[in-house]
């Protein structure tokens, strides 16, 4: 706590444009590695349950336990920013996830279930990182530039997951010339991404942009003593723009989970295993490459037209990939759509949240809302598999079809709202 509180008087000689430039540069580089690492290991786990358990049914719960592990840790590593700032929750739940990947090297040898999922839990607290990393870049960030500040941020993501997955051939041969079992390489790569992220974050985020916000609790100060769930749940459903800021992150995490899980499996029936992977990268690609433009067009145009082009877009990745059948470039498109539409659906929710709560509730909030969104999503990549057993790969995509309507349905009326608000207040403001 004195060293967030000493961090605070860099104020005086840190101009808060420098710091926040500072900031984004050190939170991009922590972007490379951690998607880096992400990549790698996604790619591969439903294969190792697979493989342990003997069936796919079951292939979806890797990707759940790493999102439940990201949807567990958020509100505890939100709470640890807002008492110790930023570089401390970042730098911890990169280290969690570095044992995580070590966990899950041990469970998948070993063929231990139990193990594997431990570790990929673990493994999941590495996302939450990169996910809060995203608010992180808002601290210092003009209201008028936090969503280009957030995609700022993302868009180097790209970077790291598409090299994560192209990695996994490369990784497979080197766990394999080690004598261990192939899949176990991709996770022995992520280990290493993740010892970078943590260094990353320990050396050079200072100083920290919470405490140089002066967002810090003041040393000695206890966090609200209400559940901090309960409590983000009551700030956000007061606030109309704020759930519909919510829904947004959630139905495009919910979305692209529950098909994006199934996508290896459902390409390995079809005899095209060997390059699921890029289908994975170029789809991670989908969610970050075009981070920068995303954030512009919210910032220009607005959250809510935004969130409107995530809703179509998403439905459209979801009718593609329903009728891609076991056509690769069919896949690829839909899965490269899949990750625009949660591109626009999480910068310009999770700016439009940002916005809607007042700034003292905003940290609790931002990591309740990753807990809801990350639990929703480990819900829907632990039920994809059993979907996809039973009724096909066809059946997950139509039901994001779905969710990917109703986002249109909120947005759409959010919107008119809105516009009769406006409507409004325009005689009143002309008298």
């Amino acid at each position: 706590m004195c060293a967030a509180m000493g961090e605070a008087s860099s104020t005086d000689v840190a101009p808060f444009a420098a710091v926040q430039r500072r900031t984004l540069h050190v939170l991009m580089a922590g972007q490379v590695l951690g998607s880096a690492a992400l990549g790698s290991a996604f790619a591969v786990g439903s294969f190792i349950v697979t493989d342990i358990l003997g069936s796919g049914r079951l292939g979806g719960i890797a990707s759940a336990g790493f999102t439940l592990g990201a949807a567990l840790s958020s509100i505890p590593l939100s709470r640890l920013m807002a008492r110790r700032g930023r570089r401390v929750g970042l730098q911890l739940g990169y280290a969690l996830a570095t044992l995580g990947g070590v966990v899950a090297v041990v469970g998948a040898q070993r063929a231990e279930i139990v193990v594997f999922l431990i570790g990929q839990l673990l493994f999941g607290v590495g996302n939450a990182s990169n996910l809060l990393a995203r608010y992180a870049a808002t601290d210092l960030a003009e209201p008028n530039h936090r969503s280009r500040a957030i995609s700022t941020v993302l868009v180097c993501s790209t970077f790291g997951a598409i090299l994560g997955p192209t990695l996994v051939a490369p990784a497979e041969h080197v766990a394999e010339w080690l004598g261990l079992y192939r899949y176990t390489g991709p996770y022995l790569f992520s280990t290493v991404f993740y010892i970078g992220a943590v260094v990353n974050i320990a050396v050079r985020l200072r100083p920290d942009p919470l405490a140089v916000a002066g967002r810090l609790l003041p040393p000695g100060a206890q966090a609200p003593p209400a559940p901090p769930i309960r409590h983000a749940l009551r700030v956000i459903s007061q606030r109309p723009l704020a759930r519909l800021a919510l829904t947004s992150n959630v139905i495009s995490q919910v979305t692209m989970v529950s098909v994006m899980t199934m996508t290896p499996l459902h390409m390995r029936d079809h005899g095209h295993e060997s390059i699921s992977q890029y289908v994975i990268a170029l789809h991670v690609g989908g969610m970050y490459a075009f981070s920068p433009l995303v954030g512009r067009f919210a910032d220009r145009h607005g959250r809510l037209p935004a969130i409107f082009i995530a809703g179509a877009t998403l439905l459209l990745a979801c009718v593609l990939a329903a009728l891609a059948a076991d056509v690769p470039i069919a896949v690829f498109a839909a899965l490269w759509a899949l990750g625009l539409g949660w591109s626009f659906g999480l910068i310009s929710g999770s700016a439009l949240l940002t916005e809607s709560v007042p700034p003292a509730e905003r940290v609790a909030v931002q990591g309740s809302a990753d807990l809801i969104m990350s639990f929703c999503g480990a819900i829907a990549g632990f039920s994809s598999g059993f979907v996809r057993e039973a009724w096909g790969f066809h059946t997950l995509a139509n039901a994001g079809t779905l969710l990917a309507g109703a986002l249109l349905v909120a947005a759409f009326a959010a919107s008119r709202t809105a516009r009769r608000a406006s409507e409004a207040l325009a005689p009143s403001l002309g008298g």
